[in-house]
């Protein structure tokens, strides 16, 4: 198993452990973090995060950079990204950091962009990139579960409330970016007999 997948398989096993910190009620109390009072095992969540997200810019880069692209990292790199983005979403519903209904939004556009990937790679074995709209999307819903989990550190005292402001940012990129995989996906839900 190359770098890479190693790195992949890693990320998928840091998500459990980021599902045990938030299901388990460790009453660890709270640290002060720039004048943000956070809930210690929120803390060490979002550390167990943000280490699974870095995991997934390194593993790609170090893939494509070393020519080490295989069927396994393939299948299971955007596996473990919406795994472990969903995971972090639900929880932050349960906590009351984040609405239902944008949950719900996000989760519905990976699951059909997903599929309409699927698709396209089944009909013509091609791989839809992402555009710009779909990575700023990633990185936006990155930041706001970290900022979520972290009770907008290093904007609280402001009374900022960040993580909620890149949490409708991620909306709307979610919403356009899902629109144009499928504008330009269109062609794939063409039936073969009729063309």
């Amino acid at each position: 198993m190359n770098l890479p997948n190693k790195l992949t398989v890693f990320r998928i096993i840091l998500i459990p452990v980021f599902i045990l910190l938030l299901a388990v009620p460790w009453n660890m109390g709270s640290v002060v973090l720039l004048g943000t009072g956070i809930s210690t095992t929120y803390l060490i969540a979002a550390i167990v995060f943000i280490v699974a997200s870095l995991t997934d810019l390194l593993d790609g880069r170090i893939a494509r950079g070393q020519h080490l692209v295989t069927n396994f990292g393939k299948f299971a790199d955007p596996l473990a990204d919406k795994m472990l983005v969903m995971t972090a979403f639900i929880f932050l519903v349960e906590l009351g950091k984040a609405p239902a209904w944008v949950v719900a939004i996000i989760v519905c556009r990976e699951l059909a962009v997903t599929g309409l990937r699927l698709l396209i790679v089944e009909q013509n074995g091609t791989v839809m990139a992402a555009a710009w709209p779909g990575k700023i999307k990633t990185n936006t819903q990155m930041f706001a579960i970290i900022f979520l989990l972290l009770n907008n550190i290093g904007f609280s005292n402001w009374h900022i409330p960040f993580g909620e402001i890149l949490l409708y940012i991620c909306l709307f990129f979610t919403i356009y970016s899902g629109a144009e995989y499928f504008i330009k996906g269109k062609d794939a839900f063409k039936d073969a007999s009729k063309e």
